[in-house]
């Protein structure tokens, strides 16, 4: 049995701004909200993994940080979007204001990295987001729609100091996520 892995970028510490963003979407009808406390970029989804291949799968994210050649920076996260569209609705997301750069060139070295491994390349393009609900049925799609078209929240900012690689568990309340390792920008 492989492990579910992703790499990411943890929202430590504003676990309190992000249910802030979410409340703007209370009451809508369909929305499965994220729990705060595990807010993340997702820079990479590697999804199920041979535990064999877990060392060399480090050895190329330390590789990929390196390449990226990102120092720690400051994300300003805000705004609200939606994927795919407006008029399709399957998951709604905070955007960044700054840092969007460096996210993307750290997703780009370890997109670079781990297809060269065999991992699968993404299918469209990495647009630096963290999700804040999945719409599970269109019941509350008007109310979804008037407040991303509306609202332009500011959410928080964030000091990014490492890239975390973690499995992602399923579980009855949804998934819990533990970080497997870390890597020091």
């Amino acid at each position: 049995m492989g492990k579910r892995l992703f790499v990411s970028v943890d929202l430590d510490g504003l676990a309190e701004e992000v249910a802030a963003a979410q409340e703007r979407f209370a009451g809508a009808s369909g929305l499965n909200f994220v729990d705060p406390e595990q807010a993340h970029v997702t820079v990479k989804f590697l999804g199920d993994t041979d535990p064999d291949r877990l060392d060399d799968l480090v050895d190329e994210l330390d590789a990929a940080e390196a390449d990226a050649g990102v120092d720690p920076f400051e994300v300003e996260f805000g705004g609200l979007g939606v994927f795919p569209s407006l008029d399709y609705i399957s998951v709604v997301w905070i955007g960044t204001r700054t840092g969007g750069e460096e996210l993307t060139r750290i997703h780009e070295t370890v997109e670079e990295r781990t297809t060269a491994m065999g991992f699968d390349a993404e299918d469209h393009e990495f647009t630096p987001h963290v999700t804040l609900a999945r719409m599970e049925h269109a019941g509350g799609k008007e109310q979804v729609q008037e407040t991303v078209r509306e609202r332009d929240p500011d959410v928080g900012t964030l000091a990014v100091e490492e890239i975390r690689l973690k499995e992602s568990a399923l579980g009855p309340d949804g998934p819990s996520y533990e970080t497997v390792e870390r890597f020091p920008l």
